[in-house]
């Protein structure tokens, strides 16, 4: 029933192309911590001007009250020193089962900050840092967002494609998907 009123509802209001809305501010710090919270994993991108490009999976530890975006990370790792050559850094998220990505582009900074290290930290992380909290080879990382974007789809993957066919049918497309542009400040 609820793809039916979705489907409805997009002819009614004669949708047919996504809707595109930039986020500032408040608003914007709002949807990228909502994006990354419910994705928490990232493709945490460095070294951005050698191909093929250096990715790894990393767990984004926390979105600051400024939009930062914090990760734990050894002191010897390739991205430490790929981030100390150049702190231009791409962290891709997905949350594929809800259709919600997002692109971060921002400059890194490595940082040892006792007080953080203790208020996020969390036992599983002893499997890359043994001597825990005090491992000589624990830093975070610093993610100072200067560009982001989103794609954010209102319905699952059945309603998705639902709207797909049915707008393969019509002859034109039926996205009710939102995507834009977040700026912080």
């Amino acid at each position: 029933m609820k793809l039916v009123v979705s489907l409805l509802s997009s002819l009614k209001e004669n949708r047919c192309m996504g809707t595109i809305k930039n986020l500032i501010d408040e608003k914007g710090l709002k949807k990228l911590k909502e994006l990354i919270d419910s994705a928490s994993m990232c493709h945490f991108v460095t070294a951005l001007d050698h191909k093929p490009l250096s990715s790894r999976p990393m767990s984004t530890q926390e979105v600051d009250e400024e939009g930062n975006i914090w990760f734990f990370s050894p002191k010897s790792s390739q991205k430490n020193q790929d981030i100390e050559m150049s702190s231009e850094v791409q962290l891709f998220y997905s949350q594929s089962g809800a259709s919600e990505f997002l692109t971060v582009y921002g400059h890194a900074e490595i940082l040892v900050d006792h007080n953080r290290i203790e208020r996020l930290w969390n036992p599983l992380l002893k499997a890359w840092f043994s001597e825990g909290q005090d491992d000589p080879d624990l830093t975070l990382i610093k993610v100072t967002p200067q560009d982001a974007y989103y794609w954010d789809t209102k319905n699952n993957r059945v309603i998705q494609l639902v709207k797909l066919m049915a707008g393969a049918l019509l002859g034109k497309p039926m996205d009710d998907g939102i995507e834009g542009r977040i700026k912080l400040s």
